[in-house]
């Protein structure tokens, strides 16, 4: 757990020299600046970020905490299908959705609700999603972000793929992509970091190492000393990251970021954190984990650090409370729309998977007609 972890010695480095050189994954080295209590460890390498960066950041960290939490709430009241919370990795997310642009690219899994929000995605957009209406993967203010991947690892090698092509027509862009502890054992996720490698892609890739893969734990999973360690098997630098700490984040995103846009290639970041809630909400995370556990790495929780660390530097003036309350009001509003939205119409379903559409698609079709017409005539 990262409340265990022995801190490495302070690294005599500058912000701008190689952090990826100066914390090898081979060693279990761990990139961390502030611990628990919000207290700067690294001052050396604190992040060129002013107060009202780092305001805005806990805000959005905020936002997609009570986004998630009323998702779970409404997923329960039966109004939501299957939904996976993102419930403690925000940091992770929002350190991302600092430095990603209009441009870039964004390769989602299933549990990137914050770096999506930040993107530009809605809430709206997603509950539509989840409600099972494809208009939520129709991001109207979001540039180049992929529609949610639930296959498993999947998404890694889209984002190599979108990767070779910015090379090949010589854009300015960086793709972002995201996979969990357990889709590091897909094949996928080998393929992807393969030849990301060989074409020297501007990819960043990040593993939220959050203890489990629904209920196998990460050493069930592999017999390497990290997950971060993974990257050297096919050339490309990787590190581990308290996932937890906002700043650690954004420090090894930035450095990646910048190698990707300098022609350097693609970069594996190991985020270590905790999935505070069930993999999805048709899970039972008492099955396979202890109250004990929980409550230990509750004391890493990144919100609570970050948070500690504006206290002590006296730049936080807002009432959160309130701050919550409005956050709560956005948020069903933007659910009542979703739910309100125009009834899924049915030439979505058939229209636009072939250009000519094979006869028994048409059968299919004209038979659902027949069985609504049926269904409205026995009212």
């Amino acid at each position: 757990m990262i409340s265990n972890i022995k801190t490495p010695e302070k690294p005599k480095i500058k912000q701008s020299s190689m952090i990826f050189d100066h914390f090898d994954p081979r060693e279990d080295k761990i990139l961390r600046i502030i611990d628990n209590e919000g207290d700067v460890l690294n001052p050396e390498l604190m992040p060129d970020l002013d107060d009202e960066a780092i305001i805005k950041a806990y805000k959005s960290m905020l936002f997609a905490r009570v986004t998630d939490q009323m998702a779970v709430s409404y997923q329960r009241q039966g109004r939501m299908y299957t939904y996976p919370p993102v419930l403690g990795q925000e940091a992770i997310q929002i350190a991302a959705g600092v430095i990603i642009r209009e441009n870039d690219w964004l390769a989602p899994a299933f549990r990137e609700l914050a770096i999506m929000m930040a993107k530009g995605v809605t809430p709206k957009e997603l509950f539509l999603y989840y409600m099972g209406n494809e208009q939520g993967s129709n991001f109207t203010k979001a540039k180049h972000v992929l529609p949610i991947c639930v296959p498993i690892g999947s998404q890694l090698l889209h984002a190599t793929g979108i990767g070779y092509s910015i090379n090949y027509q010589k854009k300015d862009e960086v793709v972002f992509t995201y996979v969990g502890d357990g889709g590091t054992s897909e094949g996928d996720f080998s393929e992807a970091l393969n030849f990301a490698g060989v074409w020297n892609v501007p990819v960043i890739f990040t593993i939220q190492n959050n203890q489990y893969a629904i209920s196998v734990p990460v050493k069930s999973q592999t017999k390497s000393v990290n997950l971060a360690v993974k990257a050297l098997a096919f050339g490309i630098p990787g590190i581990k990251v308290d996932g937890n700490d906002f700043f650690a984040m954004y420090v090894a995103y930035k450095e990646a970021f910048d190698n990707a846009r300098a022609g350097k290639g693609p970069t594996l970041i190991e985020a270590l954190t905790y999935r505070k809630g069930a993999h999805t909400t048709s899970d039972d995370p008492t099955k396979y984990r202890t109250k004990e556990e929980e409550q230990e790495w509750d004391k890493t929780d990144p919100l609570m650090r970050l948070k500690k660390y504006m206290d002590k530097k006296g730049i936080w003036k807002e009432n959160e409370e309130k701050l919550i309350e409005e956050y709560k009001l956005e948020v069903d509003k933007q659910f009542e729309e979703a739910e309100n939205f125009t009834p899924y119409q049915l030439d979505e379903v058939f229209k636009y998977m072939y250009e000519d559409t094979p006869e028994i698609l048409n059968k299919q079709k004209s038979d659902y007609e027949q069985y609504q017409t049926w269904k409205e005539n026995r009212k």
